[in-house]
Order: structure tokens, then sequence, then C-alpha cells
């Protein structure tokens, strides 16, 4: 068998293999002329100059840049001689007009070059600059301004800002303006540069129902009034109180300062503590919806809580009282909870977090979230506001009858020693200060210089409406639980 391996050695009997394949022809021999091009072609004529200097490639680079050099010196017309080239046809008739026109302008203008064409004789200069007819513009009520003022400012004359002033105040009190309220003013001309220009239309929101508008008619100031329909119906929130009632509430969509007068309604009837995540809020407030999209919400007129068994349902009255759905108001005094959130350590005897041995726990202590408002939970006189060693930032409420309340641990004091405070005001923010693991509130109720469970005191008084209040009570309850929630 012949492998391929096997070419070139010795074979049995003496012999070789022989490749086969297309026999070898030999070259033709070149002509000299044929050598010479063959040469010139593969000889590098330019190389680079600023490699391999002195070499015989290099000197022959430089022998070809000087021969370029020599023959465009020896081929040209002369250094101080011009190259004649064409010359176009000279522009005549439509032609010539048409460019004309097209060039002026553009030059006029600054073309692409930015610059502009010198004045002629038939420019006649200016003595001052023209003003313009009417200008218009937009000027801000701000706090504490005045409306006459702002109209001047804006450079109205004083005339017609005083007579703005008496048309608007025949519609809107001036002093009840709000700040931020915008002014759309358009002034005309005025004769001459020494006097101000006159007022030719004003406009602006003068209350949310209301828009106004002044104009000029002849010498004398117009004002008309444009009435925005608004839309009344309340807006009711209802959801789950979840981990944290606050913050549910928020996430649900009402704002801060209902969601707290929420909670201080609430609490005056159930303790915050006891609300479980599975328990539901509703809430229901004042909304007033312009035709024109703006929206305002006012203060919280009920405010439900449904645990199961028990539903609280309270009703706000005209004279700022709380009372449930039957007209009744219960005021009670330590039942409520100064805090919003849970009992982390209850009153009685216990092993101290950071002592680490068993003490008295002469209070309540209440974890709530860092900033979290602290109320008053009855009215009284502050008997103390600052620094007390292990209680921190302390606040101590004198409310007569040899009863006084603690609290401590703030990161806020908002009260001063002999201010009167009223139940359910803000007095301070809940923090870590003092002998603290985390933020929460350390509350504290004395009877006569003893400490006592503030859970198991209650002050509680029952006022009941009757006769009109009470039917007008009933209308308004039926009224706000037709209400559905997410109503706009």
């Amino acid at each position: 068998m012949f492998l391929r391996t096997d070419h070139g050695h010795d074979q049995a009997g003496g012999t070789a293999t022989v490749s086969f394949g297309r026999a070898i022809v030999p070259p033709s021999q070149l002509t000299p002329l044929e050598k010479l091009r063959a040469g010139i072609a593969s000889t590098d004529w330019a190389p680079d100059l600023g490699a391999r200097i002195g070499s015989k490639d290099w000197w022959r680079g430089a022998a070809t840049c000087a021969a370029l050099i020599a023959a465009t010196c020896l081929l040209s017309p002369g250094f101080d001689r011009t190259i004649t080239g064409d010359v176009a046809a000279p522009l005549a008739g439509d032609q010539w007009e048409e460019a004309h026109a097209q060039s002026i302008a553009p030059l006029a203008w600054g073309a692409d070059t930015g610059r502009r064409m010198a004045a002629g004789d038939l420019v006649a200069p200016l003595t001052q600059t023209p003003e313009r007819p009417i200008i218009g513009l937009t000027a801000t009520y701000g706090s504490g301004d005045d409306f006459t003022r702002l109209l001047q400012r804006a450079g109205v004359s004083s005339v017609d800002a005083s007579r703005a002033a008496g048309l608007v105040s025949q519609a809107v009190a001036l002093e009840q303006l709000r700040p931020g309220t915008r002014m759309d003013i358009t002034l005309g001309r005025r004769p001459n540069r020494t006097v101000a220009r006159p007022l030719e239309h004003l406009a602006f929101r003068a209350r949310f129902d209301l828009n106004l508008s002044l104009a000029r008619e002849g010498d004398r100031l117009a004002m008309t009034r444009h009435a925005i329909a608004i839309d009344n119906t309340p807006l009711r929130i209802q959801g789950l109180a979840g981990a944290s009632l606050y913050r549910s509430a928020r996430a649900a969509g009402a704002p801060a300062k209902a969601v707290e007068a929420y909670i201080k309604a609430i609490a005056s009837r159930v303790s915050i503590g006891a609300v479980s995540p599975s328990d539901s809020f509703d809430f229901v407030l004042q909304q007033a919806r312009a035709a024109t999209g703006e929206v305002q919400l006012g203060q919280l007129m009920f405010a439900g809580l449904d645990q199961g068994r028990k539903k609280t349902q309270l009703v706000k009255w005209d004279d700022g009282t709380w009372y449930d759905a039957h007209g009744q108001t219960q005021r009670q005094g330590f039942m409520g909870m100064p805090v919003s959130g849970r009992i982390t350590s209850s009153f009685g005897l216990r092993v101290h977090p950071l002592l680490r041995y068993a003490r008295m726990h002469k209070g309540l202590d209440i974890g709530a979230p860092w900033g979290a408002p602290i109320y008053a939970a009855i009215g009284g006189v502050v008997q103390m506001a600052g620094r007390n060693r292990g209680y921190g930032n302390f606040v101590k409420l004198s409310h007569g009858g040899g009863i006084s309340s603690g609290y401590g641990h703030m990161s806020r004091i908002l009260v001063r020693p002999g201010q009167r405070v009223s139940r359910g005001q803000q007095i301070g923010m809940v923090g870590s200060t003092g002998m603290s693991t985390g933020p929460h509130l350390h509350w504290e109720v004395w009877k006569n210089g003893v400490a006592v469970n503030p859970r198991s005191f209650s002050f509680a008084s029952v006022a009941v409406l009757s006769g009109e209040k009470l039917r007008a009570f009933k209308a308004r309850v039926a009224m706000l639980m037709a209400v559905k929630p997410g109503q706009h």
C-alpha cells in the first residue's frame, strides 16, 4: 500500500517513488526595459523623511522632494505675476435686480458673519429709542404687600392704581388677597417719558371662586366679575390601618393636618395603641373643586374607625366639638394617648433595658417614629420644660387638683414654662434623649405627687345635643354618610 509519507524513502528493489504533478516551467528572461520598469515600480520614491535619516532610502526621498520643488519653480510664471482665470459674464436686467435684492437683505441682517452694513447717507439717526405702544407684564402679590404699591411698582400711574384699588375693594377686601396671587397687567402708550403709563388691562384671581378683570373704557376703568363654579362635595377616604395608622392614611391621600386631627379625635374615644392592622379608618374632608380644575381641601368633618365589633363615628359640630353619631360628646382626660404609637413598656415593675436590674417603671413607654407630634393629654400649665437627667428633654404639665403629667425623651420641646396649653395642643416631638434605647415617649401621671397608671385615669363629662341642633346634626350625619369614597 502506498502512503503519502513514503515519498523520498527507499522502496524495495532499490527504486524510489516519483512525485506526479505539473512540470516546472523555467521563467522567461525579462528585457532590459521591463527590468527598468519593474525596478521603478518597486522603488519607494517618497519615503518618510522623518525616519532612518541618512540612509539610502532617505537620500532618495530628499532628492525626489528637491526635484519636485525645482520643477515647480521652473514651470511657474513667476511669483510676482497672477494667473489669469475665467471671469463670469456681468448680470443685466432682471437677473441683476434679483441678485441685488437677495444680496442686500442678508448683509443688512448680518448674514452668516454677524457683520452688519454701515448706515448710509440716507439713514437719519434717532435722538432716542422709540417706546413700545403697549407693555404686557406679570406681577405677584407678596406677603404683607399693598395692592396700590404693587401696581405702582409695575409702572402704573398713582391715579390709575388708586382707581383700580377702589374698584377691586368693591368685590373683595384687599387685605384678604392671598400671597402668591398672579396679576396680568397691560400698560398703554404714554404721551411722553416723564409720566407713567396708563393701565389698559388688569386680570387676576381674587378668590377661589372669583376672577376679576379691569379694562380701560375711554378715560375710566371698568371692572368685570367672572364667577367660577365651585363643587363643595366632601371627599371621603377609607382604608386599612396597617402597621402604622398615620402612614396608611397619608398613603391613601389624606393631608398630614387632617390625619393629625383624625388621630386626636379618635384618641379621645379609643386607645391608638389598641388599633390593629385589620381595623379600617374613615375620613370625610371639606373639599372645594373649581370648574377651572383647582382643588382645595379643608378641615376634617368626620372621623370613623371600624374595629369589627366596635365602631367609632365622630362628627365635628359648628362649635368645634366632636360628637358621636347620636349627638353625644364625651370628654375624657387621660384615656386618650398623647402620641400615635404602640405601648412598648407598661406601668409597673420591670427590668430596666439599660441598667439591667428590676425597678419600678412609673409610666408608659409609647413607641413612635422620630419627630412624631406629642400632644397634651389634658389642658394645664407648663411647670417645667427642659433637660431633666435620664428623662432627656422633658415637659411637665400641672392640671390642678393635685394632678400633673410628664413627657420625656423628646427630640424637641415646643412650649415654655408658665405657658398654658389646651388639651390636644402639640407640646413637643418624639425623640430618644436621656436614658433611651430608641425613639419613644415616656409618659407619667402623678396624683398628689405619687405616680399612677395613666391608663387607669379618666375624667369624663357628657354633653348631648337636643332640639333643633340635634335635628340639624342628624341631617349632617346623613349627608356625610351618603358621600361615596373617593367621590369627586
